[in-house]
């Protein structure tokens, strides 16, 4: 019987701390009266079972409870459910890691790049990626097309739309794909260069494929979505169409809640890390250390720990690291990071003065300097 395991961080004194890992087993799998669960197969496969207990640090232990991976369906949502589903609820619960057998990451495709075929891609090796967003909302689609093609005269190897450009009146979605994909083709023909635009896919359940297919048909190099609202399973969907075959990055909008606590939630390493990359993201969107927001170093650091750590068949995707970034982070950010990274720095590109072209190049000679 092959199991997988979570690893929780689980608030309270050793007692109390195995009282709610015994919670858990039944919560995540049977959810039935403790004494009614039957016996035989039902308790001893299907239920939770704790696999190791030890005090972590004062006040929460660490827990790992193992089920079994036919409880997951083979599905993600149900995977999600059985990881994080009622005990999301209950406070002072944490999921800090995951631990899969090849029997389950072998159905789901995971990225559809990752790392090497996003760079083979862009025809890029041996440096960060550049990475940027059109911005701010309320520009026209003929304006924010007009962006797309300076960052792509100045060299930035990735354009996307900001995460709050939908279907907005002032520049709906066919009408800006379409105007940002030919202006960034546009200036690829003047420069020889490989720059991609990607349009924002978020929206209503019932648009986003065709977004994603009227995007495809505009020329965009690829779809950025937020799964914390139109749902993870449904960026797995971007990722596996075939008639797609399009990068796909994730980006954090509505999922902050779930790690701004380090008691409660999922961490870092597992959200933005484990989890993106068994839903198809290539490349996940998060703040970086020392920006607007408030994640630290430690845990940017763990995210990164999350992108490329071994998980069978699942691909190592690309840490975007953005919010609040300058040009004055990118020397420290690259020792930090290495090679195998994205830069997102949008609005500091503008601050820097009115040659956005200009402005771009000086990001790039940042990011090629030994």
């Amino acid at each position: 019987m092959d199991r997988f395991s979570v690893v929780y961080r689980i608030s309270g004194d050793e007692e109390t701390a195995l009282e709610r890992a015994r919670d858990i087993c039944i919560e995540q799998t049977v959810e039935f009266p403790p004494e009614l669960v039957p016996y035989g197969f039902v308790q001893d496969v299907v239920m939770g079972q704790i696999t190791r207990f030890r005090p972590d640090r004062e006040g929460s232990c660490r827990v790992t409870i193992s089920y079994d991976v036919n409880s997951s369906a083979f599905e993600l949502t149900q995977l999600f459910n059985v990881i994080f589903g009622n005990i999301s609820i209950k406070p002072g619960l944490r999921v800090e890691s995951l631990q899969l057998p090849p029997s389950l990451t072998n159905s789901f495709k995971g990225p559809g790049f990752g790392v090497d075929g996003l760079r083979q891609l862009l025809g890029i090796t041996g440096r960060p990626l550049l990475f940027t967003a059109l911005k701010p909302m309320g520009l026209n689609s003929r304006e924010l097309a007009s962006l797309a093609g300076k960052f792509a005269l100045g060299g930035i190897d990735i354009i996307k739309d900001d995460h709050g450009l939908t279907n907005q009146v002032y520049a709906p979605f066919a009408e800006r794909v379409s105007r940002c994909a030919e202006a960034v083709r546009q200036a690829n023909q003047q420069t020889g260069g490989n720059s991609i635009y990607i349009a924002n896919v978020t929206g209503p359940a019932d648009q986003v494929m065709s977004r994603a297919r009227q995007a495809k048909e505009a020329g965009c190099g690829g779809l950025i979505i937020a799964p914390g609202l139109c749902g993870f399973d449904q960026m797995r969907q971007l990722a596996e169409d075939d008639t797609l075959k399009l990068p796909v990055i994730s980006h954090p909008a509505f999922l902050g809640s779930y790690v701004t606590s380090h008691e409660s939630g999922i961490s870092h390493f597992a959200l933005f890390g484990q989890m993106m990359r068994l839903a198809g993201a290539d490349g996940v969107v998060y703040p970086n250390y020392g920006g607007r927001f408030s994640f630290s170093l430690e845990d940017c650091a763990s995210i990164v720990e999350g992108c490329s750590q071994e998980m069978e068949n699942i691909r190592t995707i690309f840490p975007c690291p953005g919010g609040g970034m300058s040009l004055d982070n990118v020397p420290e950010m690259k020792n930090l990071y290495g090679q195998d990274v994205m830069f997102l720095i949008g609005g500091g590109l503008f601050q820097l003065g009115p040659d956005l072209v200009q402005n771009c190049r000086q990001f790039k000679q940042l990011i090629e300097a030994e």
